[in-house]
């Protein structure tokens, strides 16, 4: 499969909110760093991590673009709510090997209502 293929499917999994089937897509050492938060690693973690994301709010990611260049695929994305990203995906042997995602915490929070961090 190629990375612009992997990540269509993934952006479908997504969509379902199915923290176990968005987890068949990662490498079991994969890292995925969004840099508004620390890297997860381990395929576990990232599972565990989208089930907290997918219970803590909807998420809907809309495809604006997607381009791939070797084993890497660009994802550029909005969502129903206006907010919008963009997400690099390293796909090795057809699985994601590192992640990482750029989009704004502090409107993600706000759009959805939840609890804004604490600051000092």
């Amino acid at each position: 499969m190629t990375p612009k293929t992997l990540v269509q499917q993934w952006v479908d999994a997504f969509n379902q909110g199915d923290a176990e089937a968005i987890a068949d897509f990662y490498h079991p050492d994969a890292v995925n760093h969004q840099v508004a938060n620390a890297p997860v690693v381990g395929k576990a973690a990232i599972k565990a991590m989208f089930a907290r994301e997918f219970a803590a709010a909807k998420m809907v990611c809309i495809v604006e673009n997607i381009f791939a260049d070797g084993d890497w695929a660009m994802l550029e994305w909005q969502d129903p709510l206006g907010l919008r990203g963009c997400g690099f995906f390293k796909v090795e042997n057809g699985l994601i090997t590192l992640q990482r995602g750029y989009w704004d915490k502090l409107s993600f929070l706000k759009a959805h209502g939840l609890a804004l961090p604490d600051t000092p």
